[in-house]
């Protein structure tokens, strides 16, 4: 593939998810309701949520010669994205650990990047000409902020429009708010950068004009079941999120988001129907268990964008 619409820079590990009522207190065991090993990591979720949400996709990152590895790459080959800068390490491929709360379907994660950690800036770069053919860049916070920044700065160089996701959340640069033409947190990641509340769109708005403020272009802030609050130059719009039931699972979700959205941005519309794309990616993806196996195909999401 000589050029994709989409390239993402990102983090791939093995999840290793296990279900169960709830979260164990230290010292304690719990007894599990189920457990799966399969693909995971931020970025490579995106990758394969933007994949088959219909975009041509490229992914920048780094795993090792071991079982993990070998199912990235097995993936990558299935899913037809862009494997010639996800690059060799001798540091063993990473991997995350995932609680699911069996009735409600929220989680928690750790991740240990492993391999993909051992990205350089040069490898990066290395990928220049990819970047330079496509249409949007995406971006989060699993890998180190030299990596993060050196990819910001090329897709810039390029005219590359880009998107960050701040996940895991944590103290950003100021001179990166101005790198960012959109900018993705979640409610917790919001409140944490803003340092400010966020728990319904109002605060939502306040937290986004904060952002604004350090240099982005536009912020989503992405709220679980109550959609994704939109705020750019044009004003705030807040995006209902889709009626899907009860989750199954919503480990992945803001990957769906991400991904489904950066397709959208790929495909010139603008950034509220890519929001609204976006929504629909993630909504589909808490219906079923599992982060990259959860990713919906592109006829099911505009069959769902066609729903009332």
């Amino acid at each position: 593939m000589a050029e994709a619409g989409v390239v993402i820079l990102g983090v791939y590990v093995a999840d290793l998810a296990f279900w169960a009522e709830r979260l164990p207190v230290m010292g304690e065991t719990l007894l599990g309701g189920n457990f799966k090993i399969g693909p995971g990591g931020k970025g490579s979720n995106q990758a394969v949520a933007a994949r088959r949400a219909g975009g041509d996709v490229a992914f920048i990152s780094k795993v090792s010669d071991d079982e993990f590895g070998a199912m990235a790459r097995a993936m990558y080959e299935c899913e037809g994205i862009d494997q010639n800068h996800v690059y060799p390490s001798d540091v063993a491929t990473g991997a995350a650990f995932i609680m699911v709360q069996e009735k409600t379907g929220e989680n928690a994660i750790i991740i240990y990047p492993g391999a993909a950690e051992t990205l350089t800036n040069e490898e990066v770069e290395a990928a220049s000409p990819v970047v330079a053919g496509a249409r949007v860049f995406v971006t989060q916070l699993e890998l180190k902020m030299p990596q993060v920044e050196c990819g910001l700065a090329l897709a810039r160089k390029h005219g590359v429009s880009t998107v960050l996701n701040p996940a895991p959340a944590m103290v950003l640069p100021d001179h990166i708010y101005p790198m960012v033409d959109n900018f993705t947190p979640n409610e917790s990641e919001a409140a944490a950068l803003a340092g400010c509340p966020v728990e319904n769109v109002a605060q939502a708005e306040q937290a986004a004009e904060i952002f604004i403020a350090r240099g982005v272009g536009a912020v989503l802030v992405t709220l679980g079941g109550d959609g994704v609050l939109v705020k750019d130059e044009q004003g705030a719009t807040h995006i209902p999120a889709f009626d899907m039931g009860t989750p199954v699972d919503t480990t992945g979700a803001g990957d769906a988001f991400n991904g489904g959205f950066a397709v959208g941005l790929a495909e010139n519309m603008d950034v509220r129907e890519a929001a609204r794309f976006g929504c629909a990616v993630g909504a589909l993806s808490v219906t079923r268990q599992g982060t990259a196996p959860s990713m919906p195909s592109r006829d099911e999401v505009e069959e769902l964008l066609q729903k009332p």
